[in-house]
């Protein structure tokens, strides 16, 4: 699965990987099932590769903190997406010590781990995903 295809849609939940496009839409397959689904263009589509998280040197791409949290538990599942709001921080200080807590909330927090964890459900070993790899699959 090519990390570079993987996106998140507002208003639904989970992640999706983009099989085709058209005009007018997305077609987009759910990452968990194999249920294809339409999105139209003016719903708001986010590609996992263009997100980062604000720190307080530089903005850091997605796929690092995936791979930092994928190094800190040896590509397993982390902590529940559910778990209190300071368990989620006090995870999220330990696998990127220098997040901007300002401007990163405990919603981003949860919604990061959720992306992990479904992502690891679905087999994607971070360790292997560069961001070279994804630039080439992209072309």
């Amino acid at each position: 699965m090519e990390f570079s295809k993987i996106i998140s849609v507002g208003g639904k939940p989970g992640l999706f990987k983009v099989i085709s496009q058209s005009k007018n839409a997305i077609i987009v397959q759910g990452i968990n099932d194999t249920k294809r689904v339409a999105i139209n263009a003016t719903q708001n589509v986010s590609l996992l590769e263009n997100i980062a998280i604000y720190t307080y040197e530089e903005d850091l791409p997605l796929l690092e903190v995936f791979k930092a949290m994928s190094e800190k538990t040896n590509g397993e599942k982390v902590i529940s997406h559910k778990e209190s709001g300071n368990k989620l921080t006090s995870f999220f200080a330990e696998v990127l010590p220098n997040y901007d807590d300002e401007r990163v909330y405990t919603s981003n927090i949860k919604k990061i781990i959720q992306w992990f964890n479904i992502l690891i459900d679905a087999g994607i070993d971070f360790s292997a995903v560069t961001e070279e790899n994804t630039a080439k699959e992209a072309e």
